[in-house]
């Protein structure tokens, strides 16, 4: 007797491949919405930590507010002196940004000739650089013993808002807010120009690097659609002699 042919694959029905695809998008949404988050450092505010052109996933568990549910599951701590951490900025609504932190809350901090001191003492910063072309800046390496000016570039409301946190030689930093500062300290706009970090601010930790590729500094200022387009196709074309190989897999410290 001849046996039956074995029964063909079911093919997998149009309904079936939509829920599917959106089971992936929802899964995606929620990865890149509660967990983690791509950003690409567009200065070289935090040279040599992390260069322009570095892509870096950011985790949005360690710092975020501790839930009685899921708390024995999940990363939870609170942010420490000396963390790199991505933020909104507090200035300009809508911009990300990446920053060291030197200070947070209660923490008195001055700097004297671009040295950092932090509660009367003097930090050992290894990881700064400073740039011997940028010359002398009175309110950027005396913070905040000079007063701000419109010519360092200071915002406006900041400039205002200061001198009420200062106490002695030292700025305090009041409560929920976090004093973040550029590892390349000479050419960093931070808190010394637009003020303390909200806690709220906040939206994670940087992981690790999982691209870099060299890229021209101011290329983030280019907001014409066809400047974006011609830099997307030199990233092709460059893909493999301009990415920096050895910054893959990273992690971010």
């Amino acid at each position: 007797m001849k046996k039956p042919d074995k029964e063909e694959k079911r093919h997998e029905t149009t309904v079936e491949f939509l829920a599917s695809l959106a089971a992936v998008l929802v899964t995606s949404l929620f990865i890149i919405t509660f967990i983690v988050q791509p950003f690409e450092i567009p200065t070289g505010s935090m040279e040599n930590t992390l260069l322009i052109g570095d892509h870096l996933f950011a985790g949005r568990i360690q710092f975020s507010p501790k839930t009685s549910w899921m708390g024995p599951l999940l990363p939870y701590r609170q942010i420490k002196r000396g963390d790199i951490f991505v933020f909104l900025h507090p200035a300009e609504p809508g911009m990300d940004v990446v920053k060291r932190v030197i200070g947070i809350p209660g923490d008195r901090i001055h700097l004297q000739d671009g040295i950092v001191y932090r509660n009367g003492e003097k930090l050992d910063e290894p990881y700064v650089i400073h740039d011997p072309d940028a010359g002398y800046n009175a309110y950027r390496d005396n913070f905040p013993a000079i007063p701000p000016s419109d010519f360092n570039g200071v915002n406006p409301d900041w400039a205002l808002t200061l001198p009420q946190h200062i106490q002695g030689n030292d700025i305090v930093v009041p409560e929920n807010n976090y004093f973040g500062m550029g590892d390349n300290r000479d050419d960093s706009l931070d808190s010394r120009y637009w003020g303390f970090i909200p806690k709220d601010n906040v939206i994670g930790q940087p992981i690790f690097i999982w691209w870099s590729f060299e890229t021209p500094r101011g290329q983030w200022e280019q907001k014409g659609i066809g400047p974006r387009l011609e830099f997307v196709a030199h990233e092709v074309i460059h893909l493999f002699d301009q990415t920096r190989w050895r910054r893959t897999l990273r992690l971010v410290r």
